[in-house]
């Protein structure tokens, strides 16, 4: 069984080689790396489509090779599936990243889309994230601790290669700082954004501004992502691409679409 291993912190991160390490001690898995050759993270479902992308095969410290590339998580998912490894993977693992992905920041992160990629092409996927140990909830720390959050990530890749999820669903692992006081499985919860428009610079009528970054605060709400990680316990949250509202479909449904398209052909009073 192939594994590609990719993140968006980018292939000199620590932890990328603290997942691609603890998988690797799980029998009969190949574990193959194709990461970005810089952070990228925040770039969501970025591609790159305007230019080729630069892509060099690289060994790591312990003898083990892998590719870095200029691209984005997603184009790095997308040159496993072409056949840069020579196999398409049969399992997607992105991480470990620098700083949780909860609620509603999956939407943003390239970890978490490196693994929607992996469905999208109908190949399973795992995000996996750890919480910055200082700054709240990953967002101003830079201290991380990889070693509970590998373990994770490495016995959740040997449940689902035993027992693999329907089709069209990713695993997101969120894993707290500090001891960890147990694992739940949660749904996303809704984060509460802080940001604000703070000038930080004025040259020639030009201005800069910061607008992200802010410390993010969230909704405390018993049985999702975020409430579980604040309280020490690591979140599983099983994830799918469907975004169709169910039941804006029957609202929808219910206009005069036959009304709707003769107005569309009707010419604009000039």
């Amino acid at each position: 069984m192939l594994a590609l291993v990719t993140n968006d912190d980018g292939i000199g991160a620590a932890g990328i080689h603290a997942l691609r390490r603890a998988l690797a001690e799980i029998d009969g898995l190949d574990v193959r790396v194709v990461a970005p050759h810089t952070d990228r993270s925040g770039t969501a479902r970025s591609i790159t489509t305007r230019t080729p992308i630069w892509v060099e095969e690289v060994e790591f410290d312990d003898g083990s090779v892998g590719f870095v590339t200029e691209g984005t998580p997603v184009d790095c998912v997308r040159f496993a599936d072409l056949g840069l490894l020579g196999a398409r993977p049969d399992l997607i693992v992105a991480g470990i990243n620098h700083g949780s992905n909860l609620g509603d920041d999956i939407t943003y992160s390239g970890t978490v889309a490196a693994a929607f990629e992996g469905i999208v092409l109908g190949v399973p996927g795992v995000a996996v994230s750890q919480q910055a140990g200082v700054g709240g909830m990953g967002y101003a720390g830079r201290e991380f601790d990889f070693a509970v959050s590998a373990r994770i990530a490495r016995e959740v890749v040997r449940k689902l290669i035993a027992e693999p999820l329907p089709p069209g669903t990713l695993i997101n692992v969120n894993c707290p700082a500090g001891e960890l006081r147990g694992i739940e499985v949660t749904r996303l919860g809704k984060r509460l954004y802080d940001d604000e428009l703070k000038l930080v610079e004025e040259d020639e009528g030009r201005k800069r501004y910061k607008i992200y970054g802010f410390e993010p605060s969230f909704e405390d709400e018993e049985g999702t992502d975020l409430a579980a990680v604040a309280k020490g316990l690591a979140a599983i949250t099983p994830i799918h691409f469907d975004l169709t509202d169910r039941a804006g479909l029957e609202h929808l449904s219910s206009w005069d679409l036959e009304a709707l398209s003769g107005s569309a052909e009707q010419p604009t009073p000039g």
